[in-house]
């Protein structure tokens, strides 16, 4: 079988984010189901034609992103967005991000570094992922989990 490629979703706007996303992306590199060159990463492959926040690097950046998702096999989203001021919801971004794959029935894997598991999780992503790992100590199972077979992982939470 071949490795899987992978779209990381996920916020990449501060030192927190992109050091949750270079772990993510570093556990899956380590993985044996998932192609370590075919990660895409759509904070750091941005475009760069056009001045960031320009309509036309607005629509570049989406029409990109929607191509990888549309090429990718699975898709991993970090859930945390301001997880450093206390806050434990999702990106917008990344939301859409999993709606989309979800839709176009690509299996998502939602991650969340958060300290508090238990914190409740909203009714659309928590039914239409393949697995969660929740918590750092869960979040090192990336590394292993097998991409081939997409088993469901559950994580109960109350969902809001």
């Amino acid at each position: 079988m071949q490795p899987k490629s992978v779209y990381l979703a996920g916020p990449f706007f501060s030192d927190g984010q992109n050091n949750r996303v270079k772990t993510v992306k570093n556990l899956l590199n380590k993985n044996q189901t998932i192609n370590s060159d075919a990660i895409f990463l759509p904070g750091k492959d941005e475009y760069t034609d056009a001045a960031a926040g320009s309509f036309e690097w607005q629509i570049a950046t989406f029409n990109a992103d929607i191509r990888q998702i549309d090429q990718a096999d699975v898709v991993v989203a970090i859930l945390d967005y301001d997880l450093e001021n206390g806050q434990h919801e999702a990106d917008a971004g990344t939301i859409w991000e999993c709606g989309y794959a979800y839709a176009q029935h690509k299996p998502v894997f939602l991650v969340r570094f958060d300290k508090q598991t238990e914190n409740s999780i909203n009714l659309m992503l928590a039914v239409s992922y393949t697995a969660m790992f929740n918590g750092e100590k869960d979040i090192a199972n990336l590394a292993t989990y097998d991409f081939y077979n997409l088993k469901n992982k559950y994580v109960h939470l109350d969902v809001i």
